[in-house]
């Protein structure tokens, strides 16, 4: 389900299942009504599968290597992708060849999808599979590339494929979805998901008061105490121009930027950029996983220079599709935001519990 098919777009979605100002009447009340009714037969069969999982009915498939998933409770924009890099090089820096299992798709010209392509051009020396049937992908991984470690992006909901790890990705800045299953809420299952995971790393905890934090770990921890938890923030690193060219972030500080992006929270990127110190003059935020055209960003580069923007940033999941197209000639350059993520709490719990996963699978030193 998605907000398209009740004639909405995704701002007007948020707005409507987050109640804020200026959908409160009685039209929005009788619209969120509606999407209960409907989110009710979804968390039903979204139970009812987990349950055939838990007691044996649904058969999981056990491929003879460690797979650590990491996925996530809701849909969109949870900084899922910047960890499947970091535990990635982790894995590599142990001395071990993985591979990434992901359900993106190829464009009719063969190109990688945005976060399948993200993933490819951070991590270039591990093998992205993509296949929408983990099984399958498991095994193209293992036998093609002879992977040591799998790495399932994306995949908690996925239960087919056995897996030693789940971890899940939780923005701060929206942890729970606003409550409710989709498509009333942002919720791919109930909460009590969080009974099958192992780990949880909350993403852009700098954009949360502490208070905020700790409370959202209390909720974690009521549903399942034993997970680990760790805090976590996107860090920018560069920017990165057309070129290739790396550009300092002091450099960013009061210079006036128009951002854009087709991502799951927009707004967590405008405030990344705010944060660096830039003057945000104006923003546009494109659908999730948007496909641009040199029109889209002609208008965008036109937008900006209306603004007297000197700089145009988008993220780096973006500029993976952007950067075929070509590029406009005239006015302030298109750049992107190049960021890693760092583990700011709970990193030694996490990683020892990764470790143990590998287990006696990394190399012992010479």
């Amino acid at each position: 389900m998605s907000c398209g098919s009740f004639g909405l777009n995704r701002t007007t979605y948020l707005d409507l299942i987050s109640r804020r100002s200026g959908h409160s009447g009685w039209v929005a009340a009788l619209i969120r009504t509606g999407l209960i009714g409907l989110s009710l037969p979804y968390s039903a069969i979204t139970r009812i599968r987990n349950r055939l999982y838990a007691c044996g009915m649904l058969k999981t498939h056990h491929v003879g290597v460690p797979v650590i998933c990491i996925g996530n409770l809701t849909t969109g924009g949870t900084g899922k992708t910047p960890l499947v890099v970091w535990l990635c090089r982790h894995v590599r820096e142990k001395g071990l060849g993985c591979a990434i299992l992901t359900r993106g798709y190829r464009t009719p010209k063969g190109q990688l999808s945005d976060e399948p392509a993200l993933l490819a051009a951070q991590c270039p020396d591990v093998p992205v599979v993509v296949n929408p049937d983990r099984v399958a992908g498991a095994a193209e991984a293992i036998r093609n590339h002879r992977a040591q470690v799998l790495v399932m992006d994306d995949g908690f909901q996925h239960r087919r494929l056995a897996r030693d790890l789940d971890i899940i990705a939780i923005d701060a800045t929206n942890p729970f979805g606003y409550g409710r299953v989709l498509p009333a809420g942002l919720l791919r299952e109930p909460l009590t998901g969080l009974k099958r995971a192992h780990a949880v790393v909350l993403t852009r905890c700098d954009q949360v008061a502490d208070e905020a934090i700790a409370r959202i770990e209390e909720e974690i921890r009521r549903i399942n105490r034993h997970l680990a938890i760790a805090r976590s923030v996107h860090a920018p690193v560069a920017v990165r121009t057309a070129t290739g060219a790396e550009v300092p972030l002091d450099q960013l500080r009061d210079k006036r930027v128009f951002a854009f992006c087709g991502i799951g929270n927009p707004q967590a990127f405008s405030r990344t950029v705010s944060q660096l110190g830039a003057t945000l003059v104006g923003t546009r935020a494109f659908d999730d996983h948007y496909r641009y055209t040199p029109q889209d960003l002609k208008a965008v580069q036109d937008q900006a220079q209306s603004l007297d923007a000197a700089l145009v940033l988008t993220t780096q999941k973006d500029w993976t599709k952007i950067e075929p197209c070509k590029l406009p000639q005239q006015g302030p350059p298109l750049a992107c935001l190049a960021i890693d993520l760092k583990i700011t709490a709970g990193e030694e719990l996490f990683t020892a519990l990764i470790d143990r996963v590998l287990g006696g699978r990394i190399p012992r030193p010479e």
